[in-house]
């Protein structure tokens, strides 16, 4: 047999393009939860992943949502491209979600569909990284959500900045630390904060403290970033998780909010959330506009249809909406009974250590203040899956599993005591 093959295309062949590609490290969070899945123990639990299971420990999809898909499929809805900056129903009740029904500056505030959560920070740091001067430094709370840093860095803002925001003696918010801290800023700075239910830590500001990170943003003309990710699900109500951005609104300030709907609509796979751009007047936001849809267009042309379609029909009916909101408490209450049942169930052992942190923590996470020698031991000898800086998903526990996890962290914390200070 004669071989057609040239022997350019051999030498062609025998080369790696890809040569100068090293293996990325992988994700924290999806690497622990794919041992997680290996993992054959019938105890085993997952405390990774920050998604709602009922006290069956099964995935919950609301009732309302349910509903609303019912709904779509009879109307015999086509599936036609959404405009780039989204579905209409769906942005004017996300606006008014987040900034108030009855808000006056809803025409100056520019609101576009994104992909969840993620998707709205990596929306608004690409505008950010054209819209403020190249230099343009980004400060980001001491511990955050892991995947921040690699999301403003894929918008091309690497010029990250950590300021202090828990204090691991106490395990309680470093107020004092985080103000000193933005205070400094250099002028024109982006303040990226957790509108509430903080991730990783699950400490928010009390209200007055807000308001002295609103005048100190003010005062130093800073640009803040909400990541609103679990708006009505830290409290259960929607209007008190949304304090901090209807505060900004009235401090007269210009800023940015990512907003999702994972959590408090349960549709973490239908990755759909919005971008708000807060403008000082409704000509600088129809620029703001345009340039954004210019984003969505050369990024992914445009948004998802079905996540769209169903949030903005829970939003526009007040019968769903109603619904909705009684629902979120639900889910929301179901959290907070779990922090009260661990709290209980440790403190019956003796476990040794400080616990009523967990109590006063809010939202989907605890930050427990494990350490990582507790947290591996967790995993190896008990199946209990968790981050190793000690952050637990509120959400894996229940009823059934209480017990078991509770005995399973004293025996980590008595087998792997914290070094004395």
């Amino acid at each position: 047999v004669v071989s057609t093959q040239s022997t350019w295309d051999l030498d062609f062949m025998e080369k790696n393009t890809w040569k100068n590609v090293n293996k990325a490290a992988p994700d924290a969070i999806f690497g622990l939860n794919q041992m997680f899945i290996k993992d054959t123990s019938p105890a085993k639990i997952s405390l990774i992943i920050g998604a709602y299971r009922d006290d069956n420990g099964k995935p919950y999809v609301f009732n309302v949502v349910k509903k609303v898909e019912e709904e779509i499929l009879k109307e015999n809805m086509n599936k036609e491209y959404l405009q780039m900056e989204g579905e209409a129903d769906f942005r004017i009740g996300a606006k008014k979600l987040v900034f108030g029904e009855e808000c006056k500056a809803l025409d100056r505030i520019v609101t576009v569909q994104a992909l969840s959560g993620t998707g709205a920070l990596r929306l608004g740091g690409i505008f950010l990284n054209y819209a403020l001067p190249k230099d343009t430094k980004i400060y980001i709370s001491n511990p955050t959500w892991p995947n921040h840093m690699l999301v403003f860095k894929s918008s091309g803002i690497v010029n990250q900045v950590f300021y202090p925001y828990y204090d691991a003696p106490t395990n309680s918010l470093n107020f004092k630390g985080m103000m000193e801290s933005i205070g400094t800023a250099p002028k024109g700075s982006v303040i990226l904060l957790h509108g509430c239910a903080h991730n990783p830590t699950g400490l928010d500001p009390t209200k007055e403290q807000w308001k002295e990170i609103a005048k100190v943003c003010k005062e130093h003309e800073l640009v803040p970033f909400i990541d609103l990710a679990y708006q009505g699900f830290a409290t259960g109500n929607l209007d008190n998780d949304a304090f901090a951005v209807r505060l900004f609104l009235e401090e007269g300030l210009q800023f940015l909010v990512a907003e999702s709907f994972a959590k408090n609509a349960g549709l973490y796979g239908e990755r759909i959330g919005a971008l708000h751009v807060v403008c000082p007047d409704v000509e600088t936001a129809d620029k703001v506009f345009s340039n954004i849809q210019m984003d969505v267009r050369g990024m992914y042309s445009n948004p998802p249809l079905h996540g769209a379609r169903i949030v903005g029909k829970i939003l526009k009916n007040p019968a769903y909406f109603a619904e909705w909101k009684a629902e979120l408490a639900q889910v929301s209450e179901r959290i907070q009974k779990m922090r009260k049942l661990i709290y209980d169930a440790l403190v019956a052992k003796h476990t040794p250590g400080t616990w009523t942190h967990i109590l006063n923590q809010i939202g989907m996470f605890s930050y427990t203040g494990m350490t990582e020698a507790q947290c591996v031991w967790l995993m190896e000898k008990h199946h209990v899956y968790l981050m190793k800086n000690g952050r637990i998903s509120m959400a894996g526990i229940n009823t059934k599993n209480v017990s078991y996890l509770a005995d399973a962290i004293y025996d980590a914390v008595v087998k792997n005591p914290k070094p004395q200070h």
